[in-house]
């Protein structure tokens, strides 16, 4: 397993109704952790690259319902 770390942009800040949503987005095969940042404009996301690509994770986390945007800038 490889694990990768993934920060996403949300489309819109979640509220009280939609944390179900990411609850939900966690039982997603090869999806290992969720962390939503404290702006709640962002979640982390940490997933096993040998089975899901960011582009996988980004899929499943809107089909879940869950406003996700692109991939967020890092300063590394």
């Amino acid at each position: 397993m490889t694990k990768v770390q993934t920060r996403f942009r949300l489309q819109r800040p979640l509220d009280d109704s939609s944390l179900p949503l990411l609850a939900a987005a966690h039982a997603i095969y090869g999806i290992q952790k969720l962390k939503l940042s404290p702006a709640m404009d962002a979640v982390e996301v940490e997933y096993d690259a040998t089975r899901l690509k960011a582009a996988d994770v980004l899929n499943a986390l809107s089909a879940a319902g869950v406003p996700v945007a692109t991939p967020a800038k890092t300063d590394a």
